[in-house]
């Protein structure tokens, strides 16, 4: 009987051994849930700008609208098509590219530069997003001149905040 119990325990020792060293040599990293949940973010942050940007050369006012959270639609309604609105008649967007993403306090922040064609000539502009998720789905948070890259020091914030 004693030598029952002796392959019995042998038996299980060796499968738990098999098991557990099945696992080992695999080529390819795992990624945590925090590490996907990141990469998604970034992705889901520069599609979301990228279509605003895109919808501002176009002057589609109703595409641009569409990549704001809904709770920002009042906000942007009222100022979009205004003398300084991202639709404004008076200047063409001439460039505008994705600089940088990365996380922020308040979701993902993407520095974008815009340059504008107007009556006084070309003018770049930095501006900076922040992407956020709303439900299922992501969106634009707020846009605010500037960018997430930090002033070189002895150099004022634009964003005027400490």
């Amino acid at each position: 009987m004693r030598t029952a119990y002796r392959r019995l325990a042998v038996g299980v020792l060796g499968a738990t051994l098999l098991v557990t060293l099945s696992g080992c040599g695999d080529d390819e990293p795992v990624e945590s849930t925090e590490q996907a949940s990141a990469v998604e973010g970034a992705a889901k942050a520069r599609e979301r700008v990228q279509a605003y940007l895109d919808a501002v050369a176009a002057k589609d006012v109703a595409a641009g609208r569409s990549q704001f959270c809904t709770v920002m639609h009042p906000a942007f309604d009222a100022v979009a098509t205004g003398p300084s609105g991202d639709f404004a008649d008076h200047f063409e967007v001439s460039q505008a590219q994705i600089t940088d993403i990365g996380p922020g306090p308040r979701g993902e922040q993407v520095s974008a530069m815009v340059s504008l064609t107007t009556s006084g000539g070309e003018l770049t502009r930095p501006l900076l997003f922040t992407v956020t998720r709303d439900g299922a789905d992501w969106c634009i948070a707020d846009e605010t001149p500037g960018s997430a890259a930090p002033a070189p020091s002895g150099t004022p914030d634009p964003s005027g905040t400490p």
